[in-house]
């Protein structure tokens, strides 16, 4: 896969607060790149200095092969940004906004109208394309806003906690379009979130901030097996469990704990190579195995394990 982003040493400080720490990744063009971290953590400075808002004071970065202190128009006309805060304009109408940002991104006049029109449907908007955004609730001006960022249909999106301040309800259709859009027509998606159900739900790859640190770069399962040692598995039975059975699954070579309550059993294991072993001394010890389910870390058992590490360090 080509590069989207990547990034070398990236460092910006506002006075004695260093609010981005020497960043280097890349993400790969058509993922889902999540970047995780809770508020201050440098998120949105990030995204500003990516899009050429902000001039770093030390590294580098590459955007879609433009540098961004550089090319900054340039970027900026293939790329779209999504915030919290919808930038929108209360007094004009929905179809309005959206003629008035395609026009500024140079959109053809002959095609304005039309891609208008597909976004407004597609945001569930239509039936209020001619009223004012001023009288929308939260979520729709989020979803305007969210049609505006795709009016020029850019390579690369940026959503910078596109779903803070929403209820349950209009965050989940933020988000659900968001999962539309996402990797389409190997377009790119840099989404900046503290909500890891979100960036779980969305994300390929994901990296953790800490103070403007980056602690961790990579896919949720991955990071798991790089935090914690072993692989928990849990066999479920259909009978309770031989007699002996804990002294079989031990004699496995790379089983290291035995855990048997009721018909539940849980095995650990040095790694996933070792589960059908496993699974096979079970049953030879008589065990009636219905069903096996290898243990898999969340992103939020992931997120708050560097977290803290990084706090105590």
């Amino acid at each position: 896969m080509s590069v989207a982003i990547e990034t070398e040493g990236l460092v910006r400080r506002f006075g004695t607060r260093t609010a981005v720490n020497e960043l280097s990744f890349r993400a790969e063009a058509g993922e889902v790149f999540g970047l995780l971290g809770p508020n201050g953590a440098g998120k949105t400075t990030l995204v500003r200095l990516l899009n050429g808002v902000l001039k770093a004071d030390a590294g580098r970065a590459h955007v879609l092969g433009c540098d961004p202190q550089t090319q900054g128009d340039a970027l900026r006309r293939r790329s779209g940004v999504l915030t919290e805060t919808p930038s929108i304009y209360e007094r004009l109408t929905a179809r309005q906004n959206l003629h008035f940002f395609g026009t500024l991104y140079g959109v053809p006049e002959a095609d304005l109208a039309r891609r208008t029109d597909a976004l407004l449907e597609q945001f569930g908007l239509h039936d209020r394309a001619d009223d004012r955004a001023g009288g929308f609730s939260k979520g729709m001006k989020q979803r305007l806003a969210l049609a505006r960022t795709l009016i020029h249909q850019p390579d690369i999106l940026f959503f910078d906690e596109p779903t803070a301040g929403l209820d349950p309800e209009a965050a989940q259709q933020v988000t659900d379009l968001i999962a539309q859009y996402s990797g389409a027509d190997g377009r790119t998606v840099f989404l900046c979130t503290h909500n890891l159900d979100e960036a779980g739900r969305l994300c390929d790859r994901v990296g953790i901030l800490n103070h403007g640190r980056l602690l961790a770069v990579g896919k949720p399962d991955d990071l798991g097996r790089n935090l914690w040692d072993g692989q928990w598995v849990d066999i479920g039975l259909t009978a309770p469990p031989p007699a002996g059975l804990d002294a079989a699954l031990m004699g496995v070579a790379g089983a290291t704990q035995v855990q048997i309550k009721g018909a539940a059993l849980a095995v650990q294991v040095r790694d996933e190579s070792v589960i059908p072993a496993v699974v096979s001394a079970a049953a030879a010890a008589g065990a009636q195995i219905l069903r096996v389910t290898p243990r898999a870390h969340s992103l939020h058992d992931i997120y708050f394990k560097l977290q803290a590490e990084a706090e105590a360090s």
